[in-house]
This record gives structure tokens, sequence and C-alpha cells, in this order.
């Protein structure tokens, strides 16, 4: 994935706070749950050093989606009084946590994301088609973002995504009916450059729109056994439908990646793996992709790095250009910020036991060709 996003994240003076909150709702005493879990949270910071500000800017975001029920989780970051970004994510974090470092820990925000694909959603019957198109990482930074196929679908009503719906509900000829939504199929994946159409409803009119897609759309459809266009019963099949197919997509895509760079581990010179090589390789500006396992807890090892260069990062402080002004914090986070520094992208690890430490690097050049 594309590390861009982040970019608002490192442009914020720090030092910044960074919440990781369980915002599932799935019982009548949920939203109280979650306030003693927040405030629990709003106490570590405090004891950590964040101000007042900076903690009253997280009280007015925390507590999660509260018109999405079930599972889900959140990821808060702030600085200097004022919220940086608000995510509300596909799944509750290992454990609720808070951070208060001179940079922004996104690691389990990409990790979630990493699941995220551009899609298509096309509920068909007879009559036309309610078509929506769904960028895989949502809108600007500044508003709340919705990770996961039932919270996009859902429409919450604060805050949400800013993409592009498409609907035809004219009662028209049915094959005419059919290539006016495949024309919109078309705008839709054009739209937000979709790597999958999810198709759901009518059979005989999916085969109908089937005919007027083009080769390069047709490819790109996966038909839905269940849900359609219609009552909310339909809708809530087509919700758990795209669900389940965004998340096959997501891992035979992400597996296909890590099978490369597998490979690669056994070609001279491209990629590494393990925290020191991953680290040299990023200070070099040889990472192309860098992948990491999340959710290492107290296991995960810290680096040195410098406020002011993303690149100068190391294992010993010592290393650093100027080690008097670097500081210390968890591995995952200070390599994210020196990949996105770089332009290089990133790879979820399902597993530690992927990687050495649970980190590696495929390279842009060879170690040979670098020095």
């Amino acid at each position: 994935m594309d590390l861009r996003f982040l970019e608002p994240l490192y442009r914020a003076a720090g030092p910044v706070a960074t919440v990781y909150l369980d915002t599932t709702r799935t019982s009548e005493n949920a939203a109280h749950e979650i306030g003693l879990r927040w405030r629990a949270l709003r106490e570590r910071l405090a004891d950590l050093g964040a101000d007042e500000a900076t903690l009253a800017a997280l009280d007015g975001a925390a507590g999660g989606a509260k018109g999405v029920p079930g599972p889900q989780g959140e990821a808060l970051f702030a600085a200097g009084g004022r919220l940086l970004a608000a995510y509300t994510l596909s799944r509750p974090p290992q454990a609720d946590r808070a951070a208060w470092l001179p940079v922004p820990d996104p690691l389990d925000l990409v990790a979630d994301l990493d699941d995220g694909v551009p899609y298509v959603v096309v509920a068909a019957d007879r009559e036309g088609a309610d078509v929506a198109a769904y960028p895989a990482h949502g809108g600007p930074v500044e508003e709340r973002q919705y990770n996961g196929a039932t919270l996009h679908i859902s429409k919450v009503a604060s805050g949400g995504w800013r993409h592009k719906h498409y609907q035809r509900r004219a009662e028209e000829v049915w094959s005419e009916n059919a290539a006016h939504t495949a024309k919109e199929v078309e705008e839709a994946v054009a739209a937000v450059d979709a790597g999958v159409v999810f198709v759901g409803g009518d059979e005989r009119a999916i085969g109908k729109l089937r005919e007027h897609l083009s080769t390069r759309t047709g490819e790109l459809v996966v038909e839905l056994a269940s849900g359609g266009r219609g009552g909310s019963d339909a809708m809530a099949e087509l919700r758990s439908a795209v669900d389940d197919g965004l998340r096959e997509t997501a891992v035979a895509l992400r597996s296909g990646t890590v099978l490369d760079f597998t490979e690669d581990l056994n070609r001279e010179g491209r990629a590494v793996q393990g925290v020191d090589a991953t680290a040299e390789a990023l200070r070099s500006g040889q990472v192309e992709r860098l992948l990491l396992a999340a959710g290492g807890g107290d296991a995960e090892p810290t680096l040195w790095a410098s406020a002011t260069d993303p690149l100068e990062v190391a294992r010993e402080r010592t290393s650093l250009t100027e080690p008097a002004e670097a500081f210390e914090a968890p591995a995952g986070a200070l390599l994210l910020r020196a990949a996105q520094a770089t332009g290089a992208s990133f790879t979820r690890l399902d597993g530690r036991g992927d990687a050495q430490d649970g980190v590696g690097a495929v390279l842009r050049f060879t170690l040979a060709a670098g020095g």
C-alpha cells in the first residue's frame, strides 16, 4: 500500500499522541465500557506528559462510530492541542494502548488498512442497479476514516467517505437498463481504479450486465451468491458477502507479495530481513517495499532515531549522526516513518515468523549497486 496518506501525521510537530481503542458495540453497555477504556488511556497519556489541550482534542473524537454496530476499533492521532486524524478500523486492536512520542505510531493502522482494496459494489435487478465505488483508504485526513466493507456500505452519517454513488432506477427495457448500468459500472471502476467488482442480485440481470461490460471490467467481476437490490435483508446479505470477498481478495494479493519477498531473500541483493538490515537499507534509500508484522506489543524491539531526519534510525544510539538529540521508540513506528519519507510502499506480514524480527524489505537496487 501507498504510505503517502501518512504525511500529515509526520508534518505535525511532536510529541504526538497515538491511541488505539476497542470501540466494539455489541451490548447495551458498550458506550459506557468504551468510555471507561478511553479514560484509562487518557490517564496513561497524562502520566506520559501529554498536555491537556491535546487530551481535550482526543476527548472529542474518542468513542468510535456510534452508528455502526459490531466489532470495530479506532486509531486517533493528536498533537499541539489538535486532532490530526481519526480512523475507524475494521477490527478491534489486539489491546487498547496509547503512546506519547516525538512521532506518531501508525503501524496498527496501516496493518488494518492493508486489507483495503478499491472496489465497486453492484446490486442489480431487471430495472437497473445501485452502483457504489469505494476507494481503498478514504478521503481527506481531517475527516474520520472508515475501513471495512460493512462500515463503508452502512453509510455512517457523521464524517465518512467521499465516494461517488451511481444509481439507476428507471423502468426501461431490460437490455437497455443493463447497457446503462454497465456504463455506470465502467465509470465507477475508473473513478477509484477498482481492483474488484462485487455483483449481487438477480441472476439474469447480472448475465445481461456482463454482456455490456468491457473485457477488462468483466475480469474484475465477482458474482455474490447472496444479497442484492431491495429491502434491508438483501442489503445485510450484500454487506456480509462483500466483507468476505474483500478479505479473500486482500489475502490473495498479500500472499503473492509475501511469496515474492521470500523468493527475493534467496537472491543476493534483492531483499533483506531483520530490524538491523532493514534499518540500514532504509538509511541508504534502498527500500522499495517495507514488510512488517503488527501486534508485537511489549515484545517489539525499539530503535533510536533522529527527531529531524526520518532516515536516521539504528539499533545503537551512537550510530546516529547526532546521538545527543536522538530518541527511542518502537521499531515499527520508526521504520514506517523512514519508509514513508523515501516513498517506499508497505505490506503487512500476517505473522512475525514470516521474516526475522517480523521485519523485511524488498530493495530498489542491489546492495552491491548501492555501495
